[in-house]
């Protein structure tokens, strides 16, 4: 009696392919099917489908209605496929007329009185709809996200009647309108005046911030180790508008969107210490994106670093060196991209300290606890620093009188600066420097060289170590808005390695 079909897309990790919606209505008895490797959630569409179509003043067909989603080897899951069948179904039975199918995709969810729901991945589809030239029905809630992919025909609906009645021609097109705003300005985080001293540790931020490296803070209980990592989003600069679709996409995959307010504001993520490799990296029979990739151009903080399990926190070296993260399933395999800079805090023992009368561990408690975290990790640190707690004297002269220069607002400006210098140089920041670019744009002096090996040998630092140290140099130089990297520069880098000192202490009786 009648064929249609009608475009919509799945959605795969970050991407969205595209899936035809192939309705035919025929003889027989009463049936609905549908076809095309459907999840549980896409069969029972045939339910809300058939209640849409009734509540929304359409009759629906008493024939035999088979529906096809294309191609048959693609795992479709969940409500996005609704309308695109409610479409096609009605088009097949002659009720609507839909003139451009062919340029023209539809994705959303129908509730049972026609009204139309957002899903899952309304950011990569439009960004695979724009591609083509295409324009794109969604449900109203989520046009504002939608509507920021630049050279996207977006139009967001309320309820299946209304699409039918544009499509006929009965109604004006719907609105593709949406108050967008470019909001630079960062949330109310806590400033860094509130931190006591510290000024070690603020240094190290700042560095990690202007170029951005992976930074490890290593001091006992109290020391305010994550007082000074919970403000590290106060210093970082807005994110482009590439940025910010890319973050964006990766979000609207969970249950968890970007609010509009927080759009141009780098992601910090905080998971627990007992998360699991699951939750870090992303999984599920469906893969949907994990900490890291929730993280990508942001912040990944884990507290408390030596009480994560070792299993857990080896996951992590893959991605923080590729930055992206490869996930295989039986029914799927999806790479989500997971540029992070990852910043960690620890304790230096068990019992939250290497000396002193507070120290309870003997050395074999000390050693077996740091040897949860593997040398490779550690490697890929490029900054760690010892943070000590205060004394009473320097507490009552802050109180007094703090220094303005390492205000948030001071902070975040020389960050910007220095980023803006690495990006007019390379066109990326120095931590993502390879080894050969390091020589174009980072290079050294014959005297700096020789002060670099010998350095390199009492420490005793793999080839990867050296790298990170050289990119932190360039890092502090960019800093001091310096076109070279000076003496100063490359001592200072160096003094950033309170992990290799530790391990030093802690294995030199064994």
């Amino acid at each position: 009696m009648g064929l249609a079909t009608i475009q919509s897309r799945a959605c795969v990790g970050i991407d969205s392919p595209l899936v035809n919606v192939e309705v035919h209505i025929g003889n027989g008895l009463p049936q609905f099917n549908i076809v095309g490797l459907p999840e549980a959630s896409v069969r029972e569409a045939r339910d809300r489908v058939r209640s849409a179509i009734i509540n929304s003043g359409f009759d629906f067909p008493s024939s035999r209605i088979t529906v096809n989603l294309a191609p048959a080897d693609l795992p479709k899951e969940g409500g996005r496929f609704d309308l695109a069948i409610a479409l096609g179904i009605l088009q097949a039975a002659g009720c609507i007329d839909i003139v451009k199918s062919d340029s023209q995709e539809f994705v959303a969810e129908l509730a049972l009185s026609g009204e139309l729901r957002p899903v899952s991945g309304e950011i990569p589809v439009c960004l695979a709809a724009t591609n083509v030239g295409h324009q794109l029905f969604i449900a109203q809630q989520g046009l504002i996200a939608a509507k920021k992919v630049p050279g996207s025909e977006v139009y967001g609906l309320q309820h299946l009647q209304q699409l039918c009645a544009f499509l006929q021609g009965k109604i004006e097109q719907p609105t593709s309108e949406a108050t967008i705003e470019n909001i630079i300005a960062l949330p109310n985080y806590p400033d860094f005046l509130d931190v006591i001293g510290q000024t070690q540790a603020k240094r190290a931020l700042e560095i990690a911030a202007s170029g951005g490296h992976h930074l490890l803070f290593i001091g006992p209980p109290g020391s305010g180790k994550t007082m000074l990592a919970s403000r590290m989003p106060s210093i970082l600069p807005s994110l482009t508008k590439l940025q910010a679709i890319e973050v964006a996409a990766l979000y609207s995959l969970t249950e968890h969107r970007r609010a509009e307010q927080d759009w141009y504001v780098p992601p910090f993520r905080a998971p627990h210490h007992s998360a699991s490799p699951a939750a870090l990296i992303g999984g599920g029979t469906i893969p949907r994106p994990g900490e890291i990739s929730l993280a990508h151009h942001g912040v990944l903080f884990l507290d408390e670093m030596a009480e994560a399990p070792r299993q857990v926190l080896d996951h992590l070296r893959q991605p923080l060196e590729s930055g992206k993260v490869h996930i295989s399933r039986a029914r799927a395999q999806v790479e989500f991209p997971a540029q992070f800079q990852f910043l960690a805090a620890m304790n230096p023992s068990p019992c939250g300290h290497m000396s002193g009368t507070k120290l309870r561990s003997n050395p074999l408690q000390i050693q077996r606890y740091l040897s949860k975290i593997s040398g490779p990790l550690l490697d890929r640190f490029d900054l760690s620093v010892e943070v000590s707690v205060p004394d009473t004297a320097f507490f009552k002269a802050h109180l007094q009188k703090p220094d303005p220069n390492w205000s948030s607002a001071n902070i975040r400006a020389r960050v910007v600066a220095a980023r803006r210098q690495q990006l007019t140089r390379s066109c990326k920041l120095n931590a993502h420097l390879s080894g050969s670019e390091l020589q174009t744009f980072a290079p050294l002096s014959e005297s700096l060289m020789l002060l670099f090996e010998r350095a390199n040998q009492k420490l005793e630092l793999s080839l990867r170590a050296q790298h990170r140290v050289w990119r932190v140099a360039r890092t502090i130089a960019d800093i001091g808005l310096s076109d070279t990297i000076e003496r100063e520069h490359l001592l200072e880098a160096l003094n950033f390695r309170a992990m290799d000192k530790l391990l030093k202490l802690a294995f030199s009786s064994s």
